[in-house]
């Protein structure tokens, strides 16, 4: 095998193989969908981790060691959600993102309906729910309070227990906050303002008034807890499970990823080999997040906290998660006022809301709340441009076609380089032809006469590479962003394809519909993955031709191979590599007239034959004629 088709075949080689290894570790699903969520038939669960456990249990060491706070029981067993809500006095919360409502008994935030995003892309199907209160089928819920130290007399401070009292039964709205008030008959009240701002964000204040005639010291904590693990995605290039930011710097998760940010997955977290990882810092947040949505609670920055991530299997086998942060001590002097805040980011990960967000709180790299992935320099700029042509023409699929485009001028020169050596190399191919039928099998020979030939006429066999290396990185990043970002989810394109983000629902084998059968995953071949694979199959026929067999074979298949190895990919993604193959087909097509070569598209596909096939056939029967007439 000569030079020319070493270095080819080994490009093409190395390209499946990453596209093969990217499918295989991060595209398809370790498995389709978890086992059955299992229905809690009570809401206590022992030996939960969280903040501070009730007083008395322990010596006090500042930190979530301490314990925390337990749910209160549900009677009965599960409840359903309404149920379970129905279970506590509550204030609604309604703005333009969020709907739902604070439970007065703990404080709790537990119920939260997202108003912009609905479960399917089907009319009517219900808005996603991402907060449920205890005692329902998956609790999923943030609190905030406080805990003595074990060593403090009863304090009374407010429990999951407490019934809290509100100043007004108006909604809590982005312009009127809700305050809550608990007088524990100790000497401490407790004042706690909520507000909320159009999307997502609550700001939690609190503030203790000591009217008794002894000090107090209490402990601020805030947590977000979920019972049951949940259905994930399951997929390796996505994190979903418990996720946080400190300050204390690289490996402090025991992760090798080399940044503050700490990702445990919820198997990890159960592990019974693994201990609840605790760490300090002095700013960052903590919380649980799935694929677009995200609980998250912020301690005030810049004071110094404990925080925790831990899971827990009780001995029935349910299990539960936390994420935690403990303040230092907040002294409160007779006839003073103590004061702390916090806040809880509860909702959807949208790209300029989370950013924002960390720009105008200044929380440390709160942008990684959304999983970027270690590409982070290509991902998030490819999100920005795609996004910068969507407000523009209001298409995603039309966005990201122009990006494409855009991609394409920016690396013209790159390309068209190696177009031009190309172009060269297939239009040698006779005197490469001769070389071998002047040498025989004398590999030796045959590989100086190419070297010769491709120095004399300036030609680069491994130029022929570069638009397939430079394609796999644009590849990768827009697959992430296809996948990660929920401005991307249930985007519509045209016609059948109604979310960019998922796969083409419609299938060749059972005629696009028109056959009442819904084929398996691995024969769920669209029209999109169609059209990508004759493009593909097109382009790679405008390429230098390979001599040996072996190599024709492995051509000919790989439009087959990408074709099916892409179906399941997000439509959007296909899409782009069937427009990115288009425009190829365009370029390349110009330079190869510009280089003097002709364009064989038509004779590689056959139809040469068949043309021959047909001029004798003309031939003959002109001869016919012809001898007819002669008679």
């Amino acid at each position: 095998m000569d030079e020319n088709n070493r270095n080819f075949l080994l490009a093409i080689i190395l390209s499946i193989g990453v596209l093969f290894a990217w499918q295989f570790f991060y595209g398809v699903p370790k498995q389709h969908q978890q086992e059955a969520l299992k229905q809690p038939t009570e809401q206590q669960q022992p030996g939960v981790p969280g903040p501070p456990r009730p007083q008395g249990e322990a010596p006090l060491t500042p930190g979530p060691s301490n314990g925390a706070p337990q749910p209160d029981a549900a009677p009965g067993g599960a409840m359903t959600r309404e149920q379970a809500l129905a279970m506590s006095p509550r204030i609604p919360i309604d703005t333009p993102s969020l709907e739902g409502s604070i439970a007065l008994k703990g404080g709790r935030i537990d119920d939260l309906v997202l108003k912009k995003y609905r479960e399917t892309v089907e009319p009517g199907s219900p808005n996603e729910v991402l907060l449920s209160p205890a005692g329902s089928a998956h609790p999923y819920y943030a609190e905030h309070g406080f805990v003595g130290g074990s060593t403090d007399a009863d304090l009374g401070l407010p429990t999951a227990d407490t019934l809290w009292k509100a100043e007004t039964n108006s909604p809590l709205t982005p312009t009127s906050p809700v305050t809550l008030t608990y007088d524990n008959g100790k000497g401490l009240t407790f004042t706690r303002t909520v507000g909320v701002d159009e999307n997502y964000m609550f700001t939690i204040d609190d503030k203790v008034a000591n009217t008794g005639t002894e000090a107090a010291t209490v402990y601020p904590y805030g947590l977000v807890s979920r019972h049951e693990r949940p259905q994930t995605k399951g997929y390796y290039i996505l994190h979903e499970g418990l996720i946080g930011v400190a300050d204390n710097g690289v490996d402090w998760c025991g992760t090798f990823v080399a940044s503050d940010l700490c990702e445990i997955t919820y198997k990890k977290a159960i592990d019974k080999t693994n201990a609840p990882l605790v760490f300090k810092s002095t700013s960052g947040w903590l919380g649980i997040t799935d694929k677009y949505w995200a609980a998250v609670v912020i301690p005030e920055q810049g004071k110094a906290f404990e925080a925790r991530f831990a899971g827990t299997t009780a001995t029935d086998g349910r299990e539960r998660f936390q994420t935690d942060y403990l303040e230092g001590p907040l002294a409160i002097a007779p006839g003073a006022t103590g004061e702390t805040k916090g806040f809880l980011f509860a909702g959807a990960k949208e790209v300029h809301v989370v950013d924002g967000y960390g720009a105008k709180y200044g929380i440390p790299k709160f942008d990684l709340l959304i999983d970027w992935g270690w590409f982070y320099f290509l991902t998030k700029p490819m999100f920005f441009a795609i996004d910068y042509f969507y407000k523009l023409v209001g298409n995603f699929g039309i966005a990201i076609l122009i990006v494409t485009f855009t991609i394409k001028l920016v690396l013209f020169p790159l390309a068209n380089k190696s177009y031009v050596s190309m172009s060269k190399m297939k239009k040698l191919q006779p005197e490469i032809a001769r070389l071998k039928e002047r040498y025989g099998d004398d590999r030796m020979r045959q590989q100086q006469g190419m070297m010769e030939l491709y120095k004399k006429e300036k030609v680069n066999p491994a130029s022929g590479c570069l638009p397939i290396l430079v394609q796999v990185p644009v590849f990768f990043a827009l697959y992430k962003v296809l996948f990660v970002t929920i401005e991307m989810r249930q985007a519509p394109f045209f016609g059948w394809i109604k979310d960019l983000s998922a796969p083409d629902p419609t299938t060749v084998f059972n005629l696009f519909g028109l056959i009442p059968w819904q084929p398996p995953d691995m024969l769920m071949i669209g029209v999109w993955p169609l059209i990508m694979g004759t493009t593909m199959w097109v382009q790679m026929r405008l390429n230098p031709a390979p001599p040996d067999p072996v190599q024709q074979k492995v051509f000919a298949w790989m439009p087959v191979f990408f074709t099916f190895l892409l179906a399941r990919f997000p439509a959007g993604l296909v899409i782009y590599w069937a427009w990115n193959n288009s425009l190829s087909v365009v370029q390349q097509s110009v330079i190869m007239s510009r280089q003097g070569v002709a364009i064989t598209l038509f004779d590689n596909i056959g139809l040469k034959k068949l043309k021959g096939i047909r001029n004798r056939r003309g031939k003959s029967e002109t001869k016919s004629e012809t001898s007819e007439t002669e008679s």
